[in-house]
């Protein structure tokens, strides 16, 4: 009898801490949602013309001046909506990697699946002279593409997160050392909107960008959703996710697809961004306090970095004197110190 009450005492506390997890989790998804907005509405206030919130949400809503209303809709949403989206995807496919491989490392910008769109992307703007649209198109193509010979590559009667971060690495290496080759052969003009692409940039973004990538987000989170119920247990194993009836090759393929797809994307639409897909998910669970995949806050968590380091990128950074610089530049500069001090932690542990 005694055996039986504490069985059910200690499925109960297990039930009870789940609630408390969920509870916690849809805060924070729903805090970082609000702060996402707020940067977005925030970037769609600032530029050489200062536009207070009325006067945007005005603009939003067609009641505003024809020149306020051309300068949020056609200037300053485009960019915005971009960074909002291109942060989502990136975060969102960090989170479905790192969860899957059960690896920090394990994210589209460390594994090379950004490098393949990057390598894309300068062949058609230094050996096809391309602009605009198809740069984007072969990035997509591009990301695509080295994910499955990733994928390919570090099959081995079924698949390894340890092997695909080493695969994954030596081919963001191989492809590094062609996109290095094709810009010392490239015209000084073609160089110079190879280099601006692949540092990653909201400048100039229009509609045109922002469709597609709407559209990929649409259509993929619902599915990257459905399949999360079966990531948590793939974390365990695949002895274990196999005992509790997950089918772990087909719902592992669904996901890298799904991840993929987002990555792909998200780079097409803002170049290859660095490590808003790195530091997106570690943020996530840190501010959720579990240990699961926590996707929707990660994709929020990656829409609040993007914008927010746009906004430091063209507002802020103009008060010390600095000019407006690319976003990647600022997001490698506050991606760069976790990846340093992740390695060194790891090594540490290894050592240990």
């Amino acid at each position: 009898m005694t055996a039986v009450l504490d069985e059910r005492n200690a499925v109960r506390r297990v039930a009870s801490v789940r609630r408390r997890g969920i509870r916690r989790g849809r805060t924070v998804g729903l805090v970082l949602a609000a702060l996402a907005s707020g940067l977005v509405l925030l970037e769609l206030s600032l530029g050489s013309v200062t536009l207070p919130p009325d006067d945007v949400l005005a603009a939003l809503f067609g009641t505003a001046t024809p020149q306020a209303e051309y300068i949020v809709g056609e200037v300053r949403a485009p960019r915005a909506l971009t960074g909002a989206l291109a942060g989502a995807a990136f975060g969102l496919s960090g989170a479905i990697f790192q969860g899957l491989v059960r690896n920090p490392l394990a994210s589209p910008d460390i594994i090379g699946i950004t490098m393949g769109a990057s390598a894309a992307a300068v062949v058609a703007i230094v050996v096809f002279g391309a602009t605009g649209a198809p740069v984007s198109v072969s990035a997509f193509c591009g990301a695509l593409g080295t994910a499955t010979l990733i994928y390919v590559l570090a099959w081995r009667r079924g698949m390894s997160g340890y092997r695909l971060v080493l695969v994954g690495i030596a081919v963001a290496a191989v492809l590094s050392s062609v996109v290095s080759y094709l810009m010392t052969r490239a015209q000084v003009r073609d160089a110079q909107q190879a280099l601006v692409w692949l540092t990653g940039s909201l400048t100039a973004r229009t509609w045109t960008d922002v469709a597609p990538l709407a559209v990929a987000v649409v259509v993929l989170v619902p599915p990257a959703v459905l399949l999360a119920s079966g990531l948590r247990p793939l974390q365990f194993g695949d002895d274990a996710a196999t005992g509790l009836g997950v089918r772990v090759e087909r719902h592992r393929l669904g996901l890298i697809v799904v991840a993929v797809a987002l990555a792909a994307a998200a780079t097409a639409a803002a170049g290859p961004v660095a490590f808003v897909a790195f530091v997106s998910a570690p943020i996530a669970r840190a501010l959720v306090n579990g240990n699961g995949p926590a996707l929707v806050p990660a994709a929020f968590t990656g829409a609040v970095v993007l914008v927010g380091s746009d906004l430091v990128a063209q507002h802020v950074l103009e008060l010390v004197g600095i000019v407006a610089l690319p976003v990647g530049v600022v997001t490698g500069v506050l991606g760069a110190p976790y990846l340093l001090w992740l390695m060194s932690t790891t090594n540490r542990t290894g050592r240990a």
